[in-house]
């Protein structure tokens, strides 16, 4: 069981997960959004290599165009 804060929410999951797959389990569209792991902002590039852990703390931000 991994625990994590999520967007400032304790979660629980089965299971690690990268990056990317936490995107889908949570159903977002990953080219929409924003990730930070442990206040640092991820390349989506590293998204699928990046495994959460067990006390991370993951902040998802959604990209919205302005005008």
């Amino acid at each position: 069981m991994i625990t994590l804060r999520l967007n400032g929410e304790t979660r629980e999951f089965e299971k690690s997960l990268s990056i990317y797959e936490l995107m889908l389990e949570l159903q977002l569209q990953p080219n929409l959004y924003l990730v930070e792991l442990n206040e640092v902002a991820l390349f989506r590039s590293e998204w699928e290599s990046q495994k959460i852990q067990t006390g991370d703390q993951i902040e998802i931000i959604r990209i919205v165009a302005g005008g």
